[in-house]
């Protein structure tokens, strides 16, 4: 597994509309497929980097920090 995740494209009229069901709350619109694609990403960015941050807040000054890579 890599950074990948599913996204549900709808069409809404003249727009695209998609989310993510695995990130609540990541949301993407846009005339095209591509377009509604593209906003979804950055929107799962944005959730992921805020959500990042948050629990990074309650972390003791003295623990160890290492990155873990899935793949």
């Amino acid at each position: 597994m890599k950074n990948e995740f599913t996204a549900i494209i709808e069409r809404d009229g003249e727009w695209f509309i998609s989310y993510c069901p695995e990130i609540p709350g990541a949301n993407g619109q846009g005339r095209t497929k591509e377009e509604a694609r593209e906003s979804l990403a950055q929107a799962i960015g944005l959730i992921l980097e805020d959500r990042r941050e948050d629990a990074l807040r309650g972390v003791p000054p003295d623990a160890f920090q290492e990155t873990v890579i899935v793949k």
